[in-house]
């Protein structure tokens, strides 16, 4: 089970928008995740490197948390609004859910859950 102060110092990192170092920092090596029904990714320097790939794509990034961090056991969700501003200068928005399972105080699992078409507006 995370604790409160490990669930918090991993969002306050994903917050300050440093996502690349949230998955080195707090994804256990064999760490996994999957987007809404896609495919699993597997393993944490496979999932910072993609993260990366994909910030690279992007201008910038701003990242709120929008309610409290929730946990029960080795679960905890957290919901999250992302305002990437491509190279174009265009802001497009998502807001998505992250079901995640802790082993101790590293992330193993984490499920993202958002409709899709929030990008394409």
């Amino acid at each position: 089970m995370p604790s409160l102060k490990t669930l918090q110092a991993f969002a306050d990192t994903v917050e300050s928008n440093d996502h690349v170092g949230a998955i080195t920092n707090f994804y256990a090596a064999d760490a996994r995740t999957q987007e809404n029904d896609g495919e699993w990714r597997v393993g944490r320097e496979a999932l910072a490197a993609r993260e990366a790939a994909v910030l690279a794509q992007v201008a910038s990034v701003k990242t709120t948390r929008l309610g409290p961090l929730l946990v029960d056991g080795d679960r905890a969700a957290i919901c999250w609004r992302f305002e990437f501003t491509g190279k174009d200068g265009k802001v497009r928005s998502m807001e998505e859910v992250a079901w995640q399972t802790w082993r101790g105080d590293e992330l193993i699992e984490e499920r993202f859950f958002y409709d899709p078409q929030q990008m394409a507006r």
